[in-house]
């Protein structure tokens, strides 16, 4: 795998050059549904940022097929037409929007991959999605502590809550997403590959269905008296926080929540690899592995045994690792701080989107997380991920930040077009592709 990954790497940038000094590390540039879909619904506009995504020097776009709402972005049977967070946006009927932009950017010599968020099926804040039509079965049950145990979609008060998340082990569920994307490799035989985003559980709050507990009590084989805190328990403390208590079972159960993700992705990889031999399997997750347990995700190398650095990994903890079973991993880097000197002149916790407490360390820095990463993912390679409008507030370090990430990863991924469009930054984008190596400074 180490070596086909290598490959793939090495020839996806399709800027033809002799000028050795430019770099062959992929970059990303990805288009949002919800954030873009008014502006690119016409051919119009989709060439033109096309071009002007192109010419700064990316190589691949990720386009969004299925966003949170789990609506898509083509007429299907399996789910409606997306058609703006508040259904005021009619698709234009003479455009195929993902057909379109497949065919512009590969005129441009560019890859599209279609993003799609893999275990949600809602927007918690516009009643919005199959989670409140067709499937409310579906809803993670999550865990809080004042009403116990409820569906997600009644967490609306909670802001970090707006994407109605469903339980990963449904396994009807499992079918149907997999159906999706196996709908839209054949519908669009000439996409390069899929993103998988939101391949993971809600929070550390989440999931204590039913189902859950049967699973993990058959998983123990014991049944479990103090469902669920034999597990965790979270209380609310005199200061109006929320705070976690870890049960008995804890360790099994972070174990456990980790493999049941790890094996939904070889499933999905193998179903999908049977339609197209040569999809790209690509996917997403945050940087921030000291806490992504959280949310049953273990992003890092099989050979990586994190039982030696963290409490709550068990000792078999690293065969729940997935970077083995990617093509392509995109991390999200998504931190104000630079460089590792940053970091030392700011010790604020830092408080990432599926974070339930705040963290500290050289993790949570570009260089540092980079450097890390190095470490827990082995010889497989990532694309370090740029959130743009986190930069807006000091915007003259976006080339820094992106160069950063380019010099210690495998490449580069921004998060979202949109950012650069509304803050009207493409010099700043054009600056850091330049420092990144992707386009000669003579170009400026």
């Amino acid at each position: 795998m180490a070596a086909a990954v290598a490959t793939l790497l090495a020839c996806c940038n399709s800027k033809k050059t002799t000028d050795e000094t430019l770099t062959t590390k992929p970059a990303v540039m990805w288009v949002d549904a919800e954030a873009n879909y008014a502006r690119f619904n016409n051919a119009d506009s989709i060439d033109k940022y096309v071009d002007m995504v192109a010419d700064l020097g990316f190589t691949h776009l990720a386009v969004d097929a299925r966003p949170i709402s789990g609506e898509l972005m083509y007429d299907s049977d399996l789910a409606p037409r997306f058609k703006g967070m508040r259904n005021v946006v009619e698709p234009d009927s003479t455009l195929d929007y993902l057909g379109h932009f497949i065919e512009r950017a590969h005129d441009r010599g560019m890859k599209v991959l279609f993003s799609l968020n893999v275990f949600c099926a809602g927007h918690n804040f516009f009643d919005k999605g199959l989670i409140f039509t067709d499937h409310p079965e579906w809803a993670s049950m999550v865990q809080d502590p004042e009403r116990g145990i409820v569906p997600i979609t009644a967490m609306k008060h909670k802001a970090d809550k707006y994407g109605a998340m469903v339980n990963p082990i449904i396994p009807e569920y499992q079918t149907y997403i997999i159906d999706v994307m196996k709908e839209m490799l054949t519908k669009y035989p000439e996409v390069d590959g899929l993103i998988l985003d939101r391949g993971r559980y809600d929070g550390i709050t989440a999931d204590f269905s039913d189902l859950s507990r049967t699973e993990f009590e058959k998983f123990l084989g014991k049944k479990l008296e103090n469902w669920p805190d034999d597990a965790l328990k979270i209380v609310r403390t005199e200061s109006g926080r929320d705070s976690l208590i870890r049960g008995e079972h804890f360790n099994d159960w972070i174990y456990w929540r980790s493999k049941n993700i790890t094996d939904f992705l070889a499933h999905a990889r193998k179903e999908l690899k049977a339609v197209d031999p040569d999809m790209i399997f690509s996917l997403y997750s945050g940087a921030w592995y000291p806490s992504y347990y959280e949310v049953g995700v273990n992003f890092a190398s099989n050979t990586y045994d994190p039982s030696g650095d963290f409490s709550w990994a068990r000792e078999d903890y690293k065969d729940t690792g997935y970077a083995e079973l990617i093509d392509l991993y995109m991390t999200g880097n998504y931190y104000t701080d630079i460089t590792i000197e940053d970091f030392e002149n700011n010790p604020d916790p830092i408080w990432n989107e599926t974070d339930f407490e705040g963290h500290t360390g050289d993790w949570y820095c570009v260089e540092g997380s980079c450097k890390h990463l190095r470490d827990i993912l082995g010889p497989n390679k990532f694309l370090g991920g740029v959130l743009v409008d986190q930069l807006y507030n000091d915007i003259d370090r976006l080339p820094e930040s992106m160069a950063m990430n380019v010099k210690e990863s495998d490449g580069l991924m921004m998060f979202d077009i949109v950012h650069v469009i509304n803050a009207n930054i493409w010099d700043k984008v054009r600056e850091g592709m330049i420092q990144s190596g992707y386009i000669p400074a003579e170009n400026n």
